[in-house]
């Protein structure tokens, strides 16, 4: 059995990985989908202090309190930048490090220095950041849109530090990339290969330290492709020797 803990993305919660979790816990694997402090169903502990090692610390927490070890650590868009700072906590206790989409910072850099989270705060904004809502094409996207939250604009400006690059790290590393792209009011559609998660694949997608996956979904993977997902992250853990797949 392995301890998965899965990281959502901004102005969203736990409750990203609804689908996922069943099918991990089928498996018979443990599950933790902790909300971070200020987003979700916890948007009422923001401050203006909340910011990227609030959240580092966050999922900290949730791993040393439930004495999770050889922890399959995954990080989903907004979440990659979180994980890249906790994994530098907590090498020892991580066997799998996976990003979904995700940001992958280097050592020093934010969400806004990788061009995220639609830029820099413009004069007049407080301390948090709304999300640009993409128009629903269904019931159930409206629903999940209806859950959006304001987010911590000092997580976006905090820049991740790491005391060793993630390739020099003994666990395994793995990219999944959305294939399909994003789908954002005024931005980025489907099929459009640029932006820094396409920048993160091409950064792994031929590098032997990493796996890489593609997969036919847009950014919102976790709503639309679960039993993918879940299948890869339980091949991570039934996997005898390293695999590296190129889309």
């Amino acid at each position: 059995m392995a301890s998965f803990v899965l990281v959502h993305g901004a102005w969203a919660g736990g409750f990203v990985w609804k689908s996922v979790r069943p099918l991990l816990w089928s498996a018979g694997h443990a599950v933790f989908t902790p909300t971070l402090t200020g987003v979700g169903e916890r948007v009422h502990l923001g401050t203006p202090e909340t910011n990227l090692s609030t959240h580092i610390e966050d999922v900290v927490n949730v791993i040393e309190y439930e004495d999770l070890r050889d922890l399959v650590l995954v990080g989903y868009s907004y979440g990659g930048m979180v994980v890249t700072g906790v994994v530098d906590r907590v090498p020892d206790r991580t066997a799998h490090l996976v990003y979904l989409d995700a940001f992958l910072p280097n050592d020093g850099q934010s969400i806004y220095d990788l061009g995220g989270s639609s830029g820099a705060p413009v004069e007049g904004e407080d301390w948090r950041t709304r999300r640009q809502r993409p128009p629903a094409t269904g019931v159930a996207q409206a629903a999940r849109m209806a859950r959006i939250t304001t987010h911590p604009r000092g997580c976006f400006e905090e820049k991740v530090r790491l005391s060793v690059p993630l390739e020099e790290r003994p666990f395994t590393r793995t990219y999944i990339k959305a294939g399909l792209g994003m789908m954002m009011a005024g931005g980025q559609g489907p099929g459009e290969r640029r932006g820094h998660f396409w920048e993160a694949a091409e950064r792994t997608r031929n590098d032997p330290a990493w796996r890489y996956y593609e997969i036919a979904a847009t950014h919102g993977a976790p709503f639309e492709a679960p039993l993918v997902i879940a299948g890869i992250l339980r091949q991570l853990v039934e996997m005898a020797t390293p695999l590296f797949t190129p889309a």
